[in-house]
């Protein structure tokens, strides 16, 4: 029996070692949602690193395997990374990515250039002037020959220029993702998202009473209660606490820096006012009623409702009077000069 070995740790993923191209694993493991990295040499479960293992999708595996003779050992790490370790590691890895992308178009640049001097060349050997093909002449058959040949260098140059320009796009993509990662509104979306989770962790773990519905007629509240996670369950909610925990504090201090550094001002219920305007997609807008977490604004379609900005999302802030409105120390301060335009980014 071929022995097989599907191991997972959160800096590598779920990998399997020991198949051999033609041992028939690679049908199982296709279908089973595998894929083949010729980078890593060796099939993995997408998505799968600085995550949980995936319990269900490793065990139908291994029990397929083993359905077709295969000695399968299961090995399994799932101890998290510190955050600032697994970021560290994804902007190495990126910038890898985007030099190998780099690299990949500057060649398929060359190959659509070397095209595009082909077809020029076939071109250049027709006949001048356009001169039509002379059937029953010696020269049609070469003459038919010269024009396949440009119509089919043309193409080829066509195609060439396409894929190098894909190639250009995808390289121009991946220099950006990082930026786009650690972008201020991406940061302050990322922290909100993350507390919600440490939120949802924290009730699992503890347990919770919640209200689906309260009849209206009797007042009667109808409750749906979940007792505290326990066991193996309890083990894993305490896992992605501390997990989540990590994450959270991470990205509170990037947007700690980014506000320190003046990319970003925190705007809170305690700065803006109603009558201000604040400055939310290219626009200056009043607010009508501050929230604890939002502002609410008039609607930006026109319409008759209104439409709450979370505070991190807001670009600039000023008086009704269009006087700039800063935040020092966590306090409002009403500036000198008018601001028509924001003086940060997002």
């Amino acid at each position: 029996m071929t022995s097989l070995t599907i191991t997972h740790t959160h800096a590598e993923g779920t990998l399997i070692e020991g198949t051999v191209r033609g041992d028939g694993s690679s049908d199982i493991l296709k279908a089973q949602r595998w894929r083949w990295s010729r980078n890593l040499g060796s099939w993995y479960i997408p998505h799968s690193r600085d995550r949980l293992a995936k319990l269900p999708q490793i065990n139908a595996t291994a029990s397929a395997l083993r359905s077709a003779e295969f000695d399968v050992e299961i090995t399994i790490d799932d101890t998290y990374r510190p955050t600032a370790e697994v970021e560290s590691d994804k902007i190495t890895r990126q910038e890898g990515r985007v030099e190998a992308l780099g690299a990949k178009a500057e060649r398929k640049a060359g190959v659509a250039e070397a095209a595009w001097e082909a077809e020029r060349a076939a071109h250049a050997a027709l006949p001048e002037g356009g001169e039509p093909i002379k059937i029953g002449h010696h020269s049609e058959s070469r003459h038919r020959n010269a024009v396949d040949k440009a119509w089919n260098k043309l193409g080829k140059a066509v195609l060439s220029e396409r894929e190098a320009a894909r190639a250009r796009g995808r390289a121009d993509a991946a220099a950006g993702t990082t930026d786009s990662r650690y972008a201020p509104v991406s940061v302050a979306r990322r922290i909100a998202k993350l507390a919600a989770e440490l939120r949802g962790h924290e009730r699992a773990r503890d347990g919770h009473t919640r209200t689906l519905f309260t009849n209206s007629q009797t007042g009667e509240k109808y409750l749906e209660s979940h007792a505290p996670a326990e066991g193996t369950h309890r083990d894993r909610v305490l896992a992605e606490i501390e997990r989540t925990t990590d994450d959270l504090a991470y990205w509170e201090g990037v947007r700690a820096q980014h506000i320190a550094d003046g990319k970003v001002t925190a705007f809170n219920p305690d700065v803006v006012t109603k009558g201000d305007h604040v400055y939310y997609i290219g626009k200056w807008n009043e607010v009508v009623r501050v929230n604890a977490k939002t502002v609410a604004i008039r609607s930006i379609v026109g319409g008759s409702w209104t439409d709450r900005i979370p505070y991190t999302e807001i670009r600039a802030l000023r008086t009704a009077e269009a006087v700039p409105v800063r935040v020092v120390d966590g306090a409002r301060v009403i500036g000198d000069e008018a601001a028509d335009e924001p003086a940060v980014t997002p």
